[in-house]
């Protein structure tokens, strides 16, 4: 996979949002992220998306819901730990992980 798409993926700030949340949580519900994300679920579907074409992420359905998380991969999990490493500083990476752990659905 091309690093430039890759790079691509993660240069909006909703999609890097989305990416270090499943970095940090893990395994997610589409639903978590709308209600955590407090975004409509077309826009987070939409960024998904982008996220799934740049290699970044897997998608699986599990009954009515999909289910995400970031791709097993060497450069995803390099990428991963870096964006957790540089999150204590950025406070809206912060709260978005809170939120998530306050859902309950």
């Amino acid at each position: 996979m091309d690093m430039v798409q890759r790079f691509k993926g993660l240069s909006d700030p909703v999609r890097l949002r989305i990416f270090h949340i499943l970095a940090a949580k893990g395994e997610l519900c589409v639903c978590h992220l709308t209600e955590g994300l407090n975004l409509p679920q077309s826009t987070v579907s939409r960024h998904l998306s982008v996220l799934k074409q740049s290699r970044l992420i897997v998608a699986e359905r599990k009954g009515k819901w999909v289910y995400y998380e970031l791709l097993d991969d060497t450069v995803v999990q390099t990428l991963a730990k870096l964006i957790l490493q540089q999150a204590s500083a950025d406070s809206r990476l912060q709260k978005d992980v809170q939120e998530i752990n306050n859902i309950t659905c």
